[in-house]
């Protein structure tokens, strides 16, 4: 019988995790936590803000170029506000050197963490190399994350998918590469490159990541509900969850999770958010006629996420068995105007909402 505290019969994989847990404190500050994914054009100042507001534990930056930022472009998305106190800035790019001179820049800027994006499904990203065109390079993806971990002393993050295409399902390799060159958490989200969002995204092999190491792994894919979260708790040993489309549709889906059950907003609710969203927005970028004209331009493209609101039940969830709500086709909304109004996909209808909201000619104002 072996002693108590004994370290015979340890296999690699145990002594790893016993490093990583003495080591710990970098990956501390990603476990049991529910974030806001890191998402082009979706994770602009204000909305992070919004999110926040609504308990989004970490917030990200939008994906910055590396090459880009070490040559003098790309700075004012380091920006974050005070109430973002578990900041990261999330980095893209080939270049190892590269990607460490912008953590470096990123640290300088008041960053809380780092995150390396090797998830981006974007075609002229990958095309140049980066983003998920390196999930098909593991020794060169290994190589970024260790000269970035040299670098900065900050907490370091990867993001993942479950390879570049079903037929290259390497997460794991790629999960253990990333743990051994320093990262201190992974994010992953349970689709390929080629897969894009087309079918249901596959925790079991996000939880098989997760068995592979010591590090918190944050799983990412098609979380709407709170039933959601009850199920990947229930059925992986993932216990830290980024949300993305779900958080776009919904801002407030973060109070929902925290509090285990769903938050069906008025009609005059949902308008006030989307006016306290105009609000941030105006604070970030000004009221001036050239700062209306972004915030109306963010505000226009977040509609096209807001109108797929739908109050889902429980029983709802139910009937789609294994297949996420954020897969199914919304139904057709019923009510009075300005309901029909809220869920019309029509751009017209959208600058209609931002016209009314700008004149506060809504439900409750």
């Amino acid at each position: 019988m072996l002693a108590a505290g004994s370290d015979e019969g340890r296999g690699p994989q145990d002594e790893r995790q016993g490093e990583r847990q003495n080591a710990g404190t970098g990956s501390d500050l990603f476990r049991d936590v529910l974030a806001l994914s890191p998402m082009a054009m979706g994770g602009n100042l204000p909305y992070r803000r919004l999110c926040r507001s609504f308990g989004a534990q970490l917030t990200c930056s939008e994906m910055i170029l590396a090459h880009k930022l070490v040559t003098g472009g790309e700075k004012p998305l380091l920006r974050h506000h005070p109430e973002e106190d578990a900041f990261g800035v999330q980095l893209a790019g080939k270049h190892a050197e590269a990607m460490a001179g912008a953590a470096r820049m990123a640290a300088d800027a008041g960053a809380r963490f780092i995150d390396l994006n090797f998830g981006c499904p974007i075609d002229l990203i990958v095309k140049r190399g980066s983003g998920a065109a390196l999930l098909q390079r593991p020794a060169k993806l290994a190589e970024i994350v260790r000269t970035v971990r040299e670098a900065v002393p900050l907490p370091l993050s990867v993001k993942l998918r479950l390879g570049y295409s079903e037929d290259k399902l390497n997460v794991v390799d790629l999960a253990r590469r990333c743990e051994d060159a320093g990262a201190d958490a992974l994010g992953i989200h349970g689709r390929t490159r080629a897969q894009r969002y087309r079918q249901s995204a596959r925790w079991e092999l996000i939880d098989e990541a997760a068995a592979a190491v010591a590090i918190p792994v944050l799983g990412n894919g098609d979380i709407l509900t709170p039933w959601d979260l009850d199920r990947r708790r229930g059925q992986t040993r993932v216990r830290s969850f980024l949300v993305a489309r779900g958080a776009l549709v919904k801002p407030w889906i973060f109070r929902e999770l925290l509090a285990g059950e769903p938050w069906y907003p008025t009609v005059g609710e949902r308008w006030a958010i989307m006016r306290r969203f105009v609000d941030l927005a105006c604070e970030h970028f000004g009221d001036d006629a050239k700062g209306l004209g972004r915030v109306e331009r963010f505000f226009l493209w977040h509609c096209g996420f807001w109108h797929r609101y739908h109050p889902w039940t429980h029983d709802d969830f139910l009937a789609l068995g294994d297949e996420s709500l954020l897969q199914a086709r919304t139904p057709q909304a019923e009510g009075d105007e300005d309901t029909l109004l809220l869920a019309s996909p029509a751009e017209e209808d959208h600058r209609r909402l931002w016209r009314r909201v700008l004149d506060r000619d809504y439900p409750g104002a």
